[in-house]
C-alpha cells in the first residue's frame, strides 16, 4: 500500500503527540513543551521532550528521536502499517485502498475482527457460568489471579458441538467458519472447534484478538488445540503476548521466549511481562525476526530436557543467517524438569531472574552443542566436527559478523585439538624444515595506509570524505549498505549521520542529493550535513565540486570496499601470524604471504584513487 506524503502530514497533525506518549509514560509540562524520564533508556533526571507543534520527540540522553508513527513503531514495536492504521483510526482517519480488492479483504478482516470479539466475549462469560466449574478450578490450581485471568481474558468452550455457533449465529456459518471457530465437513453440519477447553485468546500487536488456544481440561489429545490459519492469523508469523510484552520490553531492555501459553501467564503475573511464546511450533524466521524488531538480542528460555535442547537448535538455524552486528540471540536453560511457572512456585520471581541475569550466548550454544554431538576421539571425527562449525559460519550472511564466528571456532578448535611442540630456544624452522635460528613470521610494518585504518576506526580524513560523498552521491548507498555501515566511525555525530543516511535509503525516502538535507534538518543534523557536503575533504573525484557524476559515483563505491575490507583484512592477516609463530607450515606461510599481497594491493588501489584537487 502506498500512503502519499500529504495523507501522513495529515496523520501526524492530528495526533497530540503528548496525549499519545502519554498514554504509557508519565510526563509533564515543561514550558511550550513536555519532558519525561527517556522510555528507551534506563535514566533518573528527565531528558526526553516532547514538542506538540513540531510533532517530535526527542531524547538527548540516548537520541530516540521520532514522530507519531515512528513512536509506534520503535516504542511499542508495531509494524508501520499497523502503526498507521491504529493512529488513523484514533484520529478518525480513512486509511486510502490501493484497490477496490484490497479494500474488500480489509472489510472482511474487520467484519472478522468482530467475530473473534464476540467469540472472547462469549468464552469469557461461560467461564463464569456452571458449565466453567472444572475450568475455574484448573486456573485455581495453577495459582492464577482474578486479575491475571481478566487480563489475558481467557475463557472456557463448553463440550458442545454447537453452543458457540447458536451463541454467534448472527454473524452467519460462513464467518464462523472462515474465522476457524467451526468446522465444516462435507455433506454435514458445521460444528464448533474448541470442546472442553479452557480458552486463551491470542492477539495481535494492536490488542485484537485473532485467534485461539484451547487446552484440554481431562485427558485427550492435543493438549493444546490451536485456531487454523485464517485471513487475521498466520501461526508461523504470530507471537503470543506481544502485545502486552512490546511496551514492556522496550521499558526492561530485553524480551523472553518460553515454549507455551501458561508459561507467558505464570511469568506476568510474577512481574516479567516480557515473554512472548511461538504457537506450538519451533520458532520461525519470521518470528525470530519480529523479536529483533523489539531487542537485539532475545533471551530464549527452553527446558533442560532433550526437547528443549533440540528447540533451541531449530532457533539458532534459523537465526544465523540474520545475525548482523549486536543482533543475536540468548539462551537459559530451566532446570531439569521444571517449566517457568515451577520454578517462579519454588523460588519466586527471584529464581527466574537469577538465570535470566547470565544467559548464554548464541555461539556458546551452539558450540557446546556440536561439541556433545558425537565423540571427537579420531581425526576424522574431529575434521567432521570443524566442518559442520565452519558450514554454520558460513550460513550467516553479514560478512562481518561471519568473519567473527569463522575467527571464533578456529581459536576454539585450534585451543582445545592442537598438540603443538613449541621449537627448542635457539631454533628456527625454514620453510625446508632446516633448522636454524628459531623463525619469525615475516609480517612487513604496517604503512601509513595501514595505520590510518586501525583500531581506532578509519581516519577522520577518510571518514569526511565518505560522508562528503554520500550527501552529495546518495543513490550509492542502497547498493554499499552492508559495507558503510560495517565502517568504524569515531566520531559520534558522524556515525549518526551515516546510520541515518542508511535509514533513509531503506525507508522509502526519495534520496536525490537535493533531498538529503531536509532528512538530516529532521533529526538535528542539519549543521553537520551542510558542513560536509560543501568540504573538500580529501582529493577524491567524489569530493570535488565538478566532478563527473558516474565517476564520481564509481570511486565512492571503490573506496569503500576498500576500507571496509580492511579491518577483516588486517584481522586475518594477524591470525595467519599467530598461528605460524605457533607452528610452521607451509600452506600457512603462503597463506599469510598471500594476505599480505592482498592488503599491498588494497592500499595501491586506495593510493590511485585520490586524485589532486584541480578546483
Amino acid at each position: 500500500m502506498t500512503l502519499s506524503p500529504a495523507w501522513l502530514d495529515e496523520l501526524r497533525a492530528r495526533t497530540l503527540l503528548s496525549s499519545l506518549i502519554g498514554r504509557t509514560t508519565k510526563i509533564s509540562k515543561a514550558g511550550r513543551e513536555w519532558k519525561a524520564c527517556c522510555p528507551f533508556h534506563n535514566e533518573k533526571t528527565p531528558s526526553f521532550t516532547i514538542n506538540d507543534e513540531k510533532g517530535f520527540y526527542h531524547c538527548f540522553g540516548c537520541g530516540a528521536h521520532g514522530d507519531a508513527i515512528r513512536w509506534m513503531t520503535d516504542q511499542r514495536g508495531l509494524p508501520f502499517m499497523d502503526a498507521v492504521k491504529e493512529l488513523a483510526d484514533a484520529a478518525g482517519l480513512d486509511v486510502p485502498a490501493p484497490d477496490p480488492r484490497a479494500a474488500e479483504r480489509a472489510e472482511r478482516a474487520n467484519s472478522l475482527h468482530d467475530v473473534m470479539k464476540a467469540a472472547a466475549d462469549w468464552f469469557a462469560e461461560q467461564l463464569g457460568s456452571i458449565d466453567g466449574a472444572e475450568a475455574r478450578a484448573y486456573l485455581e490450581k495453577r495459582g492464577l489471579k482474578a486479575e491475571t485471568i481478566r487480563t489475558f481474558g481467557l475463557g472456557f468452550a463448553p463440550d458442545s458441538r454447537g453452543k458457540l455457533r447458536t451463541a454467534l449465529k448472527s454473524f452467519g456459518d460462513d464467518k464462523l467458519i472462515e474465522s476457524g471457530l467451526l468446522i465444516s465437513v462435507e455433506d454435514k453440519e458445521p460444528y464448533d472447534r474448541f470442546r472442553g477447553r479452557l480458552m486463551i485468546p491470542i492477539r495481535d500487536p494492536r490488542g485484537r484478538v485473532i485467534a485461539f488456544g484451547g487446552r484440554i481440561l481431562g485427558s485427550g489429545e492435543p493438549k493444546y488445540l490451536n485456531s487454523p490459519d485464517t485471513p487475521l492469523f498466520d501461526k508461523g508469523r504470530t507471537l503470543y503476548n506481544l502485545d502486552i510484552a512490546s511496551p514492556a520490553g522496550r521499558k526492561s531492555g530485553r524480551m523472553l521466549v518460553v515454549e507455551g501459553y501458561m508459561d507467558v501467564i505464570a511469568l506476568a503475573q510474577a512481574g516479567i511481562a516480557e515473554a512472548v511464546a511461538p504457537l506450538g511450533t519451533a520458532l520461525t524466521e519470521h518470528q525470530i525476526e519480529r523479536l529483533w524488531r523489539q531487542v537485539d538480542v532475545p533471551i530464549l528460555c527452553f527446558d533442560g530436557d532433550a526437547a528443549g535442547q533440540k528447540a533451541a537448535v531449530r532457533a539458532i538455524g534459523r537465526a544465523l543467517p540474520g545475525l548482523a552486528p549486536s543482533r543475536s540471540l540468548s539462551f537459559v536453560t530451566l532446570p531439569q524438569g521444571q517449566d517457568p511457572d515451577d520454578l517462579i512456585k519454588s523460588g519466586g520471581r527471584s529464581a527466574m531472574e537469577g538465570l535470566l541475569a547470565a544467559p548464554e550466548p548464541l555461539v556458546d550454544r551452539l558450540w557446546r552443542h556440536e561439541l556433545d554431538a558425537l565423540p571427537l576421539t579420531t581425526p576424522e571425527a574431529r575434521a567432521g566436527f570443524r566442518q559442520r562449525m565452519n558450514a554454520h559460519a558460513q550460513a550467516i550472511e553479514n560478512g562481518n559478523v561471519r568473519e567473527q564466528y569463522q575467527a571464533e571456532f578456529r581459536n576454539r578448535f585450534d585451543a582445545l585439538f592442537s598438540r603443538r611442540q613449541a621449537p627448542q630456544q635457539g631454533t628456527r624452522f625454514t620453510p625446508s624444515g632446516q633448522r636454524g635460528n628459531r623463525f619469525q613470521p615475516f609480517e612487513r610494518p604496517p604503512g601509513t595506509m595501514a595505520r590510518s585504518i586501525g583500531g581506532a576506526g578509519i581516519e577522520p580524513l577518510y571518514a569526511r570524505a565518505i560522508l562528503n560523498g554520500l550527501l552529495n552521491h546518495p543513490q550509492v548507498i542502497t547498493g554499499h549498505a552492508e559495507q558503510i555501515a560495517s565502517l568504524f566511525i569515531a566520531d559520534a555525530e558522524q556515525a549518526r549521520l551515516r546510520d541515518l543516511l542508511i535509514d533513509a535509503a531503506y525507508s522509502g525516502q526519495s534520496l536525490e542529493s537535493g533531498a538529503v538535507l531536509p532528512i538530516c534538518e529532521e533529526q538535528g543534523l542539519g549543521g553537520l550535513a551542510r558542513t560536509l557536503k560543501d568540504a573538500n575533504s580529501l582529493a577524491f573525484s567524489f569530493t570535488r565540486r565538478q566532478a563527473d557524476a558516474a565517476l564520481a559515483q564509481r570511486d565512492l563505491g571503490m573506496v569503500i570496499e576498500v576500507l571496509a575490507a580492511r579491518p577483516m583484512l588486517d584481522s586475518a592477516i594477524s591470525a595467519a601470524t599467530a598461528r605460524l609463530s605457533e607452528q610452521w607450515d607451509d600452506a600457512g606461510f603462503a597463506e599469510q604471504t598471500r594476505l599480505l599481497e592482498e592488503r599491498r594491493a588494497a592500499d595501491q588501489r586506495l593510493a590511485e584513487l585520490v586524485q589532486p584537487d584541480t578546483d
